[in-house]
């Protein structure tokens, strides 16, 4: 059992300290005055926070602390911790931990029983949700599908019959293939596009999966995908499924084309069809 109050104490703590995604105004008034606080800035890159940090008037002493260095990093701060310092985390662009690394300096913090206090701020998965005019009242955020398109198909597909609205971020040299993957499994749903979250050439493109890949080619930026969830409660047996698709395949089409063909709009995904298709040659 764990129980923080954040306020009651002076001492040592860890601050999470989400940082402008664009736009640097949109800099709160109670991160500067965190910012400020704090002995020490674990950051992603210390160049780019640096610039960040030197724009908005900070001077702290800076670590590194990223995926790649948290064996030396977590250690290094929580001795840091130990000897009565406030230590802030940052990421390189909005919140720290979300689709960033961290989640294992917070445990073992906690694990110190050393305050973890999170600062409200910029984030862009919820920027782009609450703009996408698709449902707000239920939704997933995803993160980064994989980057090779036969993975992040075997994750569209365990998302497929999810009714809540999916959140993913992707980077612009893949968004056109994602977008080709994301028709394939889970059809011609509405979605929005956002680019470039609250920088001046910040974009929303909404419409069907179809419509946004005919002018996706050549975007650039950091963006956010947002994906209407699964509509259809369809509540069609498996065996009517193979059904169809046995007589797709009769008719010439290849089996794992039948399958995904006959499943599209069902809970069930096409390696579950082609399974049962094979069961019953």
């Amino acid at each position: 059992m764990n129980r923080q109050k954040s306020f009651e104490s002076d001492g040592p703590s860890l601050y999470l300290v989400p940082t402008p995604i664009g736009n640097r105004s949109e800099v709160s008034t109670r991160t500067l005055e965190t910012l400020n606080l704090v002995d020490v800035i674990a950051c992603e890159d210390t160049r780019n926070s640096g610039q960040l940090l030197k724009s908005l008037g900070i001077s702290k002493p800076l670590i590194s602390h990223h995926e790649f260095n948290t064996t030396q990093s977590i250690p290094g701060i929580l001795k840091l911790l130990e000897e009565g310092k406030k230590v802030a985390v940052i990421s390189d662009a909005g919140y720290p931990l979300i689709s960033d690394p961290g989640a294992g300096l917070v445990e073992a913090v906690i694990e110190e029983e050393i305050p973890v206090i999170s600062i409200s701020g910029p984030n862009a998965a919820l920027d782009a949700l609450v703009a996408s005019g698709l449902s707000t009242k239920h939704y997933l955020y995803y993160g980064f599908l994989d980057a090779k398109s036969t993975k992040r198909k075997k994750e569209l597909e365990q998302l497929k019959a999810f009714p809540y609205t999916l959140i993913f971020y992707e980077a612009p040299h893949r968004i056109e293939d994602t977008l080709k993957d994301v028709l394939e499994v889970l059809g011609d749903r509405k979605i929005c596009l956002a680019r470039e979250l609250t920088k001046v050439h910040e974009e929303y493109l909404r419409g069907t999966v179809s419509e946004v890949l005919e002018i996706c080619e050549g975007l650039k930026g950091e963006m956010v995908l947002v994906v209407e969830g699964n509509t259809q409660q369809n509540t069609t047996p498996i065996e009517e499924v193979v059904v169809k698709a046995l007589a797709l395949a009769a008719d010439g089409m290849k089996p794992k084309q039948a399958a995904a063909a006959a499943c599209a709009g069902t809970r069930f995904s096409k390696n579950e069809v082609y399974g049962e298709m094979m069961k019953r040659k």
